[in-house]
């Protein structure tokens, strides 16, 4: 006798053009790394000028989470989506085209307006494309992208830039744009994300919106998220010196180190949305105890080749495997909310920033290159305490419910 096959769901085609969206966006903001010295040279400006496209980036990518966000919650999300892809795909073509440094740097800003909310809102409509026991790996596959993007990003910017100029890059991110906007178009329902089988309906409008904060439980989410993130990207802002400095690596090998890295991204963030299914909490416990404990072993073993190799994976794997946990918590608690998703990715923003000024500290005082690690290590530390008070908190509601529905 055979036993019968269990039919696994299909993976929603929409799922996989939010998943292309996010490769190209993630393009976007790692590719520039590996073409900054020809965009300097191309504008005759400063290396320091020049690193204004990232760190302008960054700031707008913050800002756009929550402002554009806040402006688009009473209409509807697929066309908020198409909406998003558009402005990505004239900040690209904008900065492909550029003639100066200013309007170049004009073209990042306006990309990068489209980067939180396309993650925040994306991330919903992802949630409601499957049924709910599997609303994580469905966050987890639209974000796929993204980690494919920084595995690749910086090779693919420095290969194309090479061999066709810097524009080109941005041409063929414009391209990826377009074939994102066909895809979500084409597959993603038009009422995503509003299906009373999946998800209840999220609230509408600005002061809806707004009253989703009234929940400790999303504040807490978010003060974990900043915490945990920017404790991991704290120490990779400077993981370069740490490999040449401490570990021994020649400037040359820390492309390659780099893609490992980005290797641990895509393994983590598949990993911890189909744990976070399971026991969401319980995941999110483990993934930043992993991370804490990762950063102060890396920082223990930096001067070994061979545990550099290892650890920079791992902090790949055990930084990005909360990612997807954390969205569906946040949005979970706050009835849908697309705000708290956009809030979700401008506190990942504002816990980089934070994570690589207090390691720049770190370094300054004079306590070496292994430092960013070590404070890293804290900074994920605290998330796990904050964590660990909201699971608390949530478990003591669940009885609290389950005991009050028994009396009844």
């Amino acid at each position: 006798m055979h036993s019968p096959t269990v039919e696994r769901p299909r993976m929603p085609s929409g799922l996989l053009a939010l998943a292309v969206g996010g490769f190209g966006i993630g393009l976007t903001e790692f590719l520039i790394a590996g073409l900054l010295p020809q965009v300097a040279s191309s504008f005759a400006v400063s290396e320091a000028a020049a690193g204004q496209l990232i760190s302008g980036y960054a700031l707008s990518v913050a800002v756009g989470a929550i402002v554009l966000t806040a402006a688009t919650a009473r209409l509807p999300r697929k066309q908020v989506l198409v909406g998003l892809v558009v402005l990505f795909v004239l900040g690209n073509l904008l900065s492909a085209i550029a003639p100066s440094y200013p309007v170049m740097l004009w073209g990042r800003i306006v990309a990068a307006l489209c980067h939180g909310s396309f993650f925040g809102i994306g991330s919903l409509v992802a949630r409601s494309l499957v049924a709910p026991e599997r609303k994580s790996r469905a966050v987890a596959v639209m974000f796929a992208g993204l980690t494919v993007a920084n595995v690749l990003g910086v090779p693919f910017g420095a290969l194309v830039g090479e061999r066709w100029g810097w524009r080109a890059a941005f041409w063929a991110v414009t391209a990826v744009g377009l074939l994102a906007l066909a895809g979500i178009i084409a597959c993603v329902p038009g009422r995503a994300a509003t299906t009373p089988t999946t998800e209840p309906a999220p609230p509408t409008g600005l002061r809806a919106q707004l009253g989703a904060f009234r929940s400790g439980q999303v504040w807490l989410t978010l003060v974990a998220t900043a915490l945990g993130y920017g404790g991991m990207f704290g120490a990779f802002s400077y993981i370069a010196y740490t490999f040449t400095e401490v570990g021994g690596f020649s400037s040359a090998d820390v492309a390659w180190l780099l893609m490992v890295y980005g290797v641990g991204l895509v393994v983590g963030n598949m990993i911890g949305g189909r744990a976070a299914d399971h026991d969401r909490d319980r995941t999110l416990l483990l993934v930043l105890a992993g991370l804490t404990v990762t950063l102060a072993v890396f920082g223990l073993l930096a001067e070994s080749a061979t545990a550099s190799v290892v650890l920079v994976f791992l902090m790949g794997v055990f930084g990005f495997a909360g990612v997807p946990g954390m969205i569906t918590r946040v949005t979970d608690h706050a009835q849908g909310a697309a705000l708290a998703a956009g809030a979700n990715v401008s506190a990942s923003n504002i816990g980089n920033a934070l994570g690589a000024w207090a390691g720049g500290l770190a370094i300054t005082a004079g306590l070496g290159y292994t430092a960013p690690l070590y404070v890293g290590a804290g900074m994920v530390l605290t998330a796990v305490a904050v964590m660990a008070v909201a699971a608390r908190r949530a478990g003591a509601a669940v009885r609290q419910h389950r005991a009050s529905s028994l009396r009844r």
